[in-house]
């Protein structure tokens, strides 16, 4: 795996981290919203993650005793299918006939979680490409 392989693995993640973490913003922002052009409650958006073949050279497949290293890449988002959260508050605008309000079936203590454990590895994926470029800056001091 040259020092390319690092870049492009460490992008791919920081891609997937920055779109949970934009997806967990809108969610948290839309925790309330009990109507939307299309109809009803929000509905929580959802990070469909894929995994995408990287090869590595021929000295690091030997060490790792593998062919390829799985790298991440966002392929699409979804709607959730949970059921809404039923509220009874009969002087909301949006209750029904028996006063019951239809909220976006969002917990706000898993987003937040979601959020931390996405910042997390963001940072964790810099860190691989400070890393990689160091290395390449290193090189060029070496080979100049």
């Amino acid at each position: 795996m040259g020092l390319m392989a690092a870049f492009n693995l460490s992008a791919g993640g920081l891609a997937v981290q920055k779109a949970r973490i934009d997806v967990t913003a809108e969610n948290l922002a839309n925790i309330n919203s009990t109507r939307t052009p299309d109809g009803g409650p929000y509905r929580k958006k959802e990070v469909i993650v894929s995994s995408v073949p990287t090869s590595f050279d021929a000295s690091l497949q030997t060490f790792l005793k593998k062919d390829d290293v799985q790298a991440a890449e966002v392929t699409g988002y979804q709607r959730s299918d949970e059921a809404p959260r039923i509220v009874h508050d009969p002087s909301h605008p949006d209750a029904d006939a028996n006063g019951n309000v239809a909220y976006p079936s969002i917990n706000s203590i898993e987003e937040m979680i979601d959020m931390m454990t996405a910042s997390k590895a963001y940072e964790a994926n810099i860190t691989v490409y400070n890393a990689a470029k160091s290395m390449v800056m290193r090189t060029l001091e070496i080979g100049g």
